[in-house]
């Protein structure tokens, strides 16, 4: 009898560690998401010199680099969102976490190359909470796909 109420208040221990894992799942991956979505709509669409004159970084490289790294956050924050709100292919989401992952690891590798320190923690924070967002999607609370 013993042996069964210890059981039972860990299985309610685990749903609702599990419960509140999921709550911090859905609030990181939607901070991500609106944080990528601007950031990755103004690299995609915003004048070239007025980004230089903000980030540094887009008036050094190719115009076409800083687009494209405004497209894959755009494409990252409507991965993160989008499989969650239609319930269609769930795993895309650890997809775009991911993608975003790999981002901010790119990003951070280039600021290193550049001797630029000051980004670092917004890079290597992001990664950390993209990374965290994957493997809670992938190994701890995977969505379900709607029927």
């Amino acid at each position: 009898m013993e042996i069964q109420k210890s059981t039972r208040g860990a299985e309610l221990q685990r749903g609702s560690r599990g419960k509140r894992l999921r709550l911090a799942l859905g609030l990181v991956r939607r901070l991500l998401a609106i944080r990528f979505a601007i950031t990755g709509f103004l690299k995609l669409t915003g004048p070239i010199p007025a980004l230089a004159r903000v980030l540094g970084w887009p008036g050094a490289v190719p115009a076409g680099l800083v687009r494209f790294i405004g497209l894959a956050e755009l494409a990252g924050a409507i991965g993160l969102v989008l499989p969650a709100l239609t319930g269609i292919k769930p795993a895309l989401t650890a997809c775009a976490a991911i993608g975003l992952c790999t981002v901010m690891a790119l990003a951070t590798l280039f600021h290193l190359s550049r001797g630029e320190r000051s980004p670092l923690p917004i890079t290597l924070g992001l990664g950390a909470l993209a990374a965290f967002v994957a493997w809670g999607q992938t190994r701890v609370a995977p969505m379900s796909a709607r029927a």
